[in-house]
């Protein structure tokens, strides 16, 4: 793939030429392409489909600002979150999805998840891109709120005649991992090209990838994490804190049951009825042993992967009726289903009362008289997964012309909607699930029954539920079905459809935007010295957004057992815009002075939700020869909370925590970690020996996932943030077809709004200078242990923690992006050949969490490399074309930079690292005659996989991946 700067792009023609006038991304005023301050990285249709792949995401991942976006490997599975299966989101500097403006043809696109601004690239048609342009910086003066980070523009072909088709199919080298994609475009002038209509389909289908299709993510002997070393429990300086282990299992969880018939805390028997093996129980290890009678680690997480089905219509219309007036269209309506499943549900020290029929049945009446503790992985009721519809649609309508010779209008409307169908399967209703596990024998038939269809006292299950039946009717005739857990596979089919449900959950996302500007120059009245017209332009804007989601009634009235009550969530917004923009070629076509121009715009914004804001931007371009220019920008952004961060209710939710409070955690914080963590137990009443010997991580019912709750902040305020830019474009004419760019950016952004995970609100708690923080104030501990609360067997429903955003962070990153093009051709009998390098340099990313907290350096950490870049090296020998493509990105810590700094002794020096990515693409095309075409390539041909322990890091876990097809082209229509 080729990535290319837009001065690249505009070196087709030679310089000295005039440059067409046109509007580029990050500017409403009409000029050359060249003359534009902001650095911008374009990937050209051609190049798209040059990469074989039919996932625009997965190709924009290329490049190096978009590196930690989320491409299909991290869109099903346990990645995904709630109703997101299947949804790609765009991550512009890795400063998150939400500070990423995705544009179409430089407009607005409605947003792909319920409650959130961030649009789902799925919806847009793979074919029917001109170019996607990459910007960053000052991008909120001209487009308004979200561009923090920059804008990513999908431009749109326009005027298109004729027809082009193509299909492709491809499927890994393992046989799995297909994917189907075909698509036709056909477009039409008419009116003696006044007019213009064109319409395209787009058909993509990819399979699921379950874990279990690959060794290192399936195969217990090949699936390896690092965790606590065995043989340095007392931490020896000298050996390593953490080790590899393979085999790894859960601990003391069965997929058949971990039977605990004395109640000690240690399972006896298997659910089948064999003595139990525990493996090798791995202290401090979250939950895992080695070995055993357990269930393996390895394929647990769910699929690498999901499956994808989307239809694409689209179509494009414009007739000029005069100069003055020419009308324009764009509709478009997306289909799309996915389907991943994640892990199953499980069971962690449930009771089973001492008269339970199965369990007496089993190991004999009398074998448990205070009854049993049952532990297992339920397979075999069914992996939970989710299948999502999402149905978009979009119509842009607008006139645009020319008022005079040197000004023109454009007006616009553009409507969008989201709806959001999000059906889960195999989860347990919750008094359903415990009336089924309370199975007792019938004294007048003898028939295991439901212990409720006997006698029902207002409570079921006591010991595991503790209240009363709310989905279906206690006592005789009742629809209860007892359940038998002792075994794999031995649960009635009946009463399987009595606990499990589906879920089905909706939602709808809705954008409407009005904008009216003008533009032009001042040509009529004056020129700068050399020609230079002065450009402006003036507008206003006015935008609304709706959301709207809305759970399953099982959801919002809390009856699923893994799912705390979700409520119906939603809000709206409306923002009033006024905007400006001017452009001063001050000299050009003078000695020493090729172009000196300087810019600037200013947006005025008011919003229902955080009232006044103003954005800005200074940029100014200087080349004193045709083959040097400097540009650079200075501007102010802002970006306003979205719906959910602002309106989200308090909801249930479940989520790993991992306890920084742990004695061996203690040192891979900051500096305030042990002194805080010693404050905060010792407030429970926790004694000195309590606190030194603290170690959740040794006990398996403690690293299970905690009940919590997350919610909006209505007092949020805006983010700002500062970036500027600058660098060179170098284009020597004693070298042609030679681009050279080079480009710095540094982005600060104050008062961010920061939603951390429970693992990070936890850490943060105790990281910063006391204790006393909004942080932990969201974490709760049991007084009894210090553990933090939300056991999911906890009768109480106790939450752990409260996550909810604030604006308490400040968030910088710097860097450099620079390119290398040259297009050459040593004589007609060896053809053309291109070299594109696009590389990234990574200088500084850090987060300051809180007001006066220490800065937390993000740097060399997962997703932020020092350095990242594609090559690309095209040779074109008349109908032949070959393509390789190198993809690289340099190694990244496995663990924080405060663990490694606090704890050296970690882990084993050759495990600090994830290793880099370094991914080889070919591709080879035949022209057959004018209008057809042939093509067939590999992607990733040397079968890289992703790291020690992860899934799809720093690559996907598809391995390499063959593909061929067929392109078929022509003129005019009739």
């Amino acid at each position: 793939m080729a990535l290319i700067s837009s001065y690249a792009m505009a070196q087709e023609s030679t310089q000295g030429e005039d440059e067409p006038i046109i509007v580029v991304t990050g500017s409403r005023i009409a000029r050359p392409e060249l003359d534009v301050a902001n650095p911008i990285v374009a990937v050209s249709a051609e190049q798209i489909e040059q990469t074989g792949r039919t996932n625009l995401t997965d190709i924009l991942l290329r490049n190096p600002a978009l590196s930690a976006s989320t491409g299909s490997s991290l869109s099903g599975g346990a990645d995904a979150g709630f109703g997101e299966t299947g949804v790609n989101l765009l991550n512009l500097r890795n400063l998150g999805e939400e500070r990423t403006l995705v544009l179409v043809n430089g407009k607005r696109h409605v947003a792909g998840i319920a409650n959130s601004a961030a649009v789902d690239i799925n919806t847009i048609p793979e074919d029917l891109i001109e170019r996607v342009d990459v910007l960053t910086g000052g991008a909120s003066a001209i487009y308004g709120a979200d561009g923090v980070s920059g804008v990513v523009n999908f431009v749109l072909k326009r005027n298109f005649e004729g027809l082009t088709a193509r299909a492709q199919s491809g499927i890994s080298s393992k046989g799995d991992a297909a994917n189907r994609y075909f698509s036709v475009t056909a477009g039409k002038n008419f009116a003696e090209g006044r007019g213009n209509i064109a319409v395209a389909y787009e058909y993509n289908k990819s399979d699921r990838l379950s874990p279990f299709a690959r060794g290192f993510s399936g195969n217990p002997a090949k699936y390896r994490e690092i965790l606590q070393n065995q043989d340095d429990l007392d931490d020896d300086p000298n050996v390593p804190d953490r080790i590899p282990y393979s085999n790894l299992t859960w601990a003391d969880s069965s997929p058949d049951g971990a039977v605990d018939l004395d109640l000690d805390g240690i399972p006896d028997f298997t659910g089948s009825g064999l003595p139990y093996d525990r493996g090798q129980i791995l202290i401090g290890g979250n939950a895992r042993a080695v070995g055993g009678s357990n269930t393996p680690v390895a394929g647990y997480f769910g699929d690498l992967q999901p499956s994808q089905n989307r239809h694409m219509f689209n179509m494009l219309a414009s007739y000029e009726f005069s100069p003055a007036i020419r009308f324009y269209a764009e509709g478009k309506y997306v289909e799309t289903k996915a389907y991943s499943v994640a892990q199953p549900s499980f069971d962690f020290f449930t009771y089973l009362q001492p008269d339970n029929a199965y369990l007496a049945d089993r190991f004999g009446a009398g074998a448990a008289p205070d009854g049993a503790l049952v532990s297992r992985d339920n397979y075999d009721f069914g992996i939970r997964g989710e299948t999502v519809k999402r149905k978009t649609k979009r119509i842009v309508l607008g006139f645009d012309g020319a008022i005079t010779d040197n000004l023109n209008y454009d007006v616009s409307y553009i409507y969008g909607e989201t709806k959001v169908r999000n059906r889960q399967t195999a989860n347990l209703i919750g008094d359903r699930y415990y009336a089924a596990l309370d199975a007792v024998r019938d004294p007048v038939t003898g028939d295991i029954v439901c212990r409720s269809t006997l006698a029902y006292g207002g409570v079921i299950d006591p010991d595991n539920f503790g209240g009363p039946a709310t989905t279906f009717t206690p006592g005789a005739g009742s629809a209860c079905r007892p359940l038998n857990v002792l075994g794999n596979g031995v649960a009635d089919p009946e009463a399987l459809a009595f606990v499990l449900a589906d879920n089905v959950s909706r939602s709808k996302i809705s954008q409407e935007v009005v904008t009216g500007s003008v533009s032009g120059n001042l040509d009529s009245v004056f020129t700068f010295p050399g020609g230079g017209s002065f450009g402006f332009a003036l507008g206003g804007e006015y935008r609304r957004e709706k959301s709207r989601e809305t759970p399953d009634a099982l959801i919002q009235n809390g009856e699923f057992r893994d799912f705390a009550a979700l409520p119906i969530s939603g809000g709206r917004f409306n923002v009033k815009e006024f905007f400006g923009e001017v452009n001063a070629p001050i000299l050009s076509n003078m000695r020493f002075a090729h172009l000196l121009s300087v810019g600037g715009a200013i947006r005025f914004s008011d919003y229902s939700t955080v009232g006044k804001t103003t954005t800005w931007k200074v940029d100014g371009i200087y080349a004193p020869i045709p083959d040097l220019r400097f540009r650079g920008s200075y501007s102010q952004a802002v970006r306003a909370p979205n719906i959910g961060e602002l309106f989200q209710p308090a909801t249930g939710t479940f989520l790993q925590v991992q306890d920084p409070c742990d004695f061996r955690r203690l040192d891979e914080g900051t500096q305030y970690r042990r002194a805080n963590c010693a404050t905060i137990l010792s407030g429970l009443g926790l004694t000195p020996d309590e606190i030194a010997n603290f170690t959740p991580s040794t006990i398996p019912s403690v690293n299970t996932t905690r009940r919590g709750t997350t919610g909006g902040n209505p007092l949020l305020t805006e983010e700002t943030a500062k970036s500027w830019t600058a660098g060179l474009v170098l284009q020597p004419r004693f070298i042609p077809g030679l681009t050279l760019t080079f480009d710095w950016y540094d982005i600060k952004i104050k008062n961010a709004v920061n939603t951390p995970t429970p693992t990070e609100l936890a850490r943060l708690c105790v990281d910063q200078p006391t204790a006393e923080n909004v942080f932990c104030e969201n974490i709760f501990r049991d007084p009894a242990t210090g553990f933090v609360l939300g056991d999911g067997n906890d009768i109480q429903r106790r939450i752990g923690f409260n996550v909810r955003p604030q604006n308490v962070a400040a968030l910088r990153t710097a860097g450099a992006d620079f390119s290398i093009r040259y297009v050459f051709s040593p004589s007609e009998n060896l053809g053309t050949f291109n070299i594109n390098l696009i590389g990234g340099y990574l200088d500084r990313k850090t987060e300051v969490p809180s007001i006066g907290a220490e800065i937390d350096n993000d740097i060399l950490e997962a997703y932020n490399p020092r350095w990242r870049g594609t090559l690309d090296l095209v040779w074109k020998l008349n109908k032949f074309t070959a393509n390789y493509t190198f993809t690289y990105s340099s190694k990244t810590r496995r663990y924080l930079t405060e663990e490694l700094t606090g704890n050296p002794d970690l882990v084993d020096p050759k495990y600090v690292w994830y290793k880099e990515l370094q991914q080889h693409d070919i591709r080879f095309a035949y022209e057959v005659d004018e209008r057809f075409q042939v093509y067939a390539g590999i992607n990733n041909f040397t079968d890289q996989t992703p790291d020690l322990g992860e899934l799809s890091y720093p690559i996907s876990g598809v391995g390499r991946f063959l593909y061929a097809g067929v392109k078929l082209q022509t003129g005019k229509l009739f």
